[in-house]
């Protein structure tokens, strides 16, 4: 269970209220994260889970393009709505082949970052790192906290 589920008022800082770091759109031209990271697909078996990841999306300024609470129904529509971020629970990774799973769906979303969603910060961060994640969020983290991992991620910068 996330954090911030129960909280209903998110008060999160705004993406124009923070210093936010640019991506470089063209050598010598940058661009806010924001508006080249817009588009994002949710993947986690738990409907209050996407509900509450939804908020603070939403409270970014993101566009939630689709979801799903199973691994079969996210790698058939998440390609075809071309998202820029996914964000995928750990635990709907086929347990024998979670490698092939996260490489099969960057494959399926070249140009999308897989950000992995983790309810234990173990082994298994390390596992979804190297098996081809972009980043790993957990699921204890403060609204603030996954903001400032979603915001880093999307510039570029791996977080701490």
């Amino acid at each position: 269970m996330y954090a911030w589920q129960n909280k209903i008022n998110l008060s999160l800082p705004q993406v124009t209220e923070v210093q936010t770091p640019q991506v470089q759109d063209a050598p010598g031209e940058f661009v806010p994260y924001d508006e080249c990271m817009t588009r994002v697909y949710i993947a986690d078996p738990l409907p209050e889970e996407r509900s509450a990841l939804r908020l603070v999306l939403l409270d970014l300024h993101l566009e939630v393009v689709g979801e799903a609470a199973d691994w079969a129904t996210t790698l058939t529509h998440a390609p075809s709505l071309r998202p820029d971020m996914l964000l995928v629970d750990w635990s709907m990774l086929p347990k024998r082949s979670q490698n092939a799973a996260l490489a099969e769906l960057r494959a399926a979303c070249p140009g999308a970052l897989v950000i992995v969603l983790i309810s234990h910060l173990d082994a298994r961060q390390q596992a979804a790192l190297s098996s081809g994640a972009d980043s790993f969020i957990s699921k204890g983290e403060t609204p603030e906290r996954v903001a400032e991992r979603l915001r880093a991620v999307a510039a570029g910068i791996r977080p701490v």
